[in-house]
């Protein structure tokens, strides 16, 4: 049960050092205390933890305009940043991590605002029936966090200068653009400010606990730990991970999200794979490739092999149907 609540309210709006912030505070998180981690970054489009940055974002574009793509820890699907987007992170400990909570206090701080949110779909929060904010989530060893986008007031035109967002997708929200299926909170509240929405999260994750928030300061936060996670973010062998040299290219959108699987097998069995996935299980999507390489291209060896270890999903069952032809 969470007996200390801190928050970190941060200015800087480069993406890379955002990330590392809040790597570097999963560290700092200690048994029963939560942190709240507001934060901003600047014209940056983030990728899911297992994405092909190629077929999210116009990647050339957003380059030569002066924008940052980064790839973040979490599952999900890639979003846009710009200083019209507020962006929350919730950390805890395992025992004391709780999405629909975490969930609970975003909306109490948006309807706080006169503002009618709610929940809708696996990872969306929505108002009139728009999307205005997205959540994903990554479990460590010891500590979770759950991070999100609160869209203010974001410049749709870039969105959709940058995103890249398949048709597909689209249809299976029922909408033909991704301009028409979110929303600026500003639409409805022309004089709302960043400030005004950061003020919302903080009461409202004080008032759900009954406990005080205390104030932390990057500067209380290791300098030296913080440089070596900006280095990874900056690092284009994570952001843009493996090229496509796979023998066979199979896609399908499930109910968990959509897979990209490539795979090159030899006599029978599986070689080399790569996956690429909107999936919020980012931890165990990302272990797939090594998962699959050596099994036989058989249903149960498949199988066996994806269903090894402790977190394990429906994607393991569809994975293997995908890769044996089957319809998931």
């Amino acid at each position: 049960m969470l007996n200390k609540l801190c928050l970190l309210n941060t200015d800087g709006t480069d993406p890379r050092h955002n990330l590392a912030l809040e790597e570097v505070l999963m560290s700092r998180t200690g048994p029963d205390e939560g942190i709240l981690y507001l934060w901003q970054n600047r014209h940056t489009v983030v990728i899911g933890r297992n994405q092909d940055p190629y077929a999210e974002c116009r990647v050339q574009t957003l380059l030569a305009d002066g924008g940052f793509l980064v790839r973040r820890l979490s599952g999900g699907g890639a979003v846009y940043h710009d200083a019209g987007n507020v962006n929350f992170t919730f950390l805890a400990c395992k025992e004391d991590f709780d999405v629909e909570c975490q969930t609970r206090i975003i909306l109490d701080a948006v309807r706080s605002l006169g503002i009618d949110a709610e929940k809708n779909g696996r990872n969306d929060l929505t108002v009139q029936g728009k999307k205005f904010s997205g959540h994903a989530y990554f479990r460590g060893r010891n500590v979770c966090f759950h991070h999100g986008t609160l869209m203010l007031d974001v410049d749709m035109t870039a969105l959709e200068r940058y995103l890249n967002v398949p048709q597909e997708k689209l249809a299976h929200k029922g909408v033909r653009s991704v301009r028409s299926r979110v929303i600026n909170l500003k639409n409805l509240k022309p004089h709302l400010t960043p400030q005004d929405l950061k003020k919302a999260l903080a009461d409202a994750y004080s008032a759900f606990y009954g406990l005080p928030l205390q104030e932390l300061s990057e500067t209380e936060l290791p300098e030296a730990e913080i440089r070596e996670k900006e280095r990874r973010y900056s690092d284009p062998g994570w952001t843009y991970g493996r090229g496509k040299t796979m023998e066979e290219w199979i896609e399908k959108r499930f109910s968990w999200g959509s897979v990209c699987l490539g795979y090159s097998v030899d006599q029978g069995r599986i070689t080399d794979a790569a996956l690429f996935s909107d999936g919020l299980s980012a931890e165990y999507l990302a272990s797939v490739p090594e998962r699959l390489k050596g099994c036989r291209m058989e249903h149960a060896s498949l199988l066996y092999a994806l269903l090894q270890g402790e977190e394990t999903g429906p994607e393991a069952e569809d994975i293997a149907a995908l890769l044996m032809g089957g319809n998931g």
